[in-house]
């Protein structure tokens, strides 16, 4: 049994969802995501404690058949980092569903939701774990589907979500299409898509120009997937409108994998020496990462609802992660897995603590929030602590990972980049502050 742990992984959750849909019982749907969703993150835990005492690369041969040839499924250091803060935030966002759901979809649909929900944490999972290019192409398309079903859930209680789940899709269907684009013409190039196997044989044929599009390909896709400045106009509608257990599963969980799978891609499958990946490429992404952590800040700043203000500070966030990917350097990259891992624990707090606080009052707005501290103290805790690290106040998580950030540009000599982002984050402040007033 120990040896499937990585197929079971992604393959519990996945055949989870038609049994879900088949349930009648609210509460059996739930109680069915429950288990699966509490299953993967066990097994999660126990593929992470494996590989951290080996130090080995648990590669998981489906079928039998070894790569090339067949398919594979990759625990490494990286993945093995991930897969917990998925499986564990979407097994506690699950526990808040039961009672978010409740208020916010009507009882006929609630099978239909854990079904699609089962599916976007399967489809995300498996984007961890493949090993083969074009599977990470079908998970994406699984998680984004479901996703989009989700998002569009939300219309019984605001109508908004329907546009947002339409507008959500087109340019999701975009970023899909612009990275099977670059698969399609990586296949032409070497004639293979495990990841391993590309990266042996890209090393021939890197000079030609169809490599370097293949990477502008997968890259714009991906950056379409993450919410990258400017293409993040998806995020504020589908986050903003979503029902409050989708916003808290998408918002720390989904564009973080995208994050992941384009640092997979582009250190594991391209290299650092790709040409024109540290100056071309690199630049771009710091520069992009810079524009995106101010307009997110500033756009959160004039925000009212909180959770289109958190959901814009979200777009901040990920140009931290892009920064960190666009100092192409082993400091960088392991400032942006840290943002990654901590911003996905802020984000599932915060948003789960919104939910709960619409949960009482409604929608939760500037106008409708005064006074909410003093009637839920320990919501206002969660929001107080989920914002210090945002801003990345010392001893919180945030500043862990922002203090990384700051070390991979001056290690460059990239002061100014090093000032902006300071500044960025300090204007977090503003952001923040009006909405502890009006709790307080």
């Amino acid at each position: 049994m120990m040896q499937h742990l990585p197929i079971l992984q992604v393959l519990l959750p996945l055949l989870g969802a038609p049994l879900a849909a088949l349930l009648r019982g609210r509460d059996m749907a739930w109680g069915l995501a429950l288990l699966l969703t509490g299953a993967a993150f066990l097994i999660s835990i126990i593929l992470f404690s494996q590989q951290q005492m080996t130090g080995e690369t648990l590669v998981y041969d489906l079928g039998g058949w070894p790569a090339p040839i067949g398919i594979v499924y990759v625990i490494d250091a990286a993945s093995a980092l991930v897969l917990p803060v998925i499986s564990g935030i979407a097994f506690v966002a699950t526990i808040a569903a039961r009672r978010l759901v409740e208020a916010e979809i009507d009882a006929r649909d609630h099978a239909l939701f854990y079904a699609a929900w089962l599916l976007t944490i399967a489809g995300m999972l498996g984007q961890v774990t493949t090993g083969d290019a074009f599977n990470i192409f079908v998970f994406l398309e699984i998680s984004s589907l479901s996703a989009y079903a989700l998002v569009a859930m939300g219309a019984g209680r605001d109508r908004r979500a329907l546009p947002a789940a339409f507008n959500y899709l087109i340019l999701g269907t975009v970023g899909a299409t612009f990275y099977v684009i670059g698969l399609g013409l990586l296949y032409m190039l070497t004639g293979t898509l495990n990841l391993m196997d590309l990266s042996e044989r890209l090393a021939d044929v890197q000079s030609t120009r169809a490599a370097f599009t293949a990477l502008a390909f997968i890259a714009l896709g991906l950056f379409l997937k993450m919410a990258l400045f400017p293409l993040h106009f998806w995020l504020v509608p589908a986050y903003a409108h979503a029902p409050s257990a989708v916003s808290a599963l998408m918002a720390a969980t989904a564009t973080k994998v995208s994050v992941y799978v384009l640092i997979r891609l582009v250190f594991g499958v391209f290299g650092i020496d790709f040409p024109g990946l540290a100056d071309a490429v690199g630049l771009l992404v710091l520069t992009l990462g810079i524009a995106g952590a101010f307009v997110g800040t500033l756009a959160a700043i004039l925000e009212t609802d909180l959770k289109k203000l958190f959901a814009q500070s979200s777009i901040a966030q990920l140009g931290y992660m892009a920064i960190g990917i666009g100092a192409m350097s082993a400091t960088g990259l392991a400032a942006a897995f840290i943002h990654l891992f901590n911003h996905a624990l802020m984000k599932a707090a915060l948003f789960l603590a919104i939910g709960a606080i619409a949960a009482q009052v409604g929608r939760a707005s500037m106008g409708t929030i005064q006074g909410a501290g003093r009637q839920i103290p320990l919501t206002m805790t969660a929001i107080l602590v989920g914002g210090l690290a945002l801003i990345g106040v010392p001893l919180t998580a945030g500043f862990i990972s922002k203090l990384y950030l700051v070390r991979a540009l001056l290690e460059q000599d990239f002061w100014l980049l090093a000032a902006l982002t300071f500044i960025s984050s300090a204007l977090h402040w503003p952001m923040f502050g009006k909405s502890l007033k009006r709790l307080g």
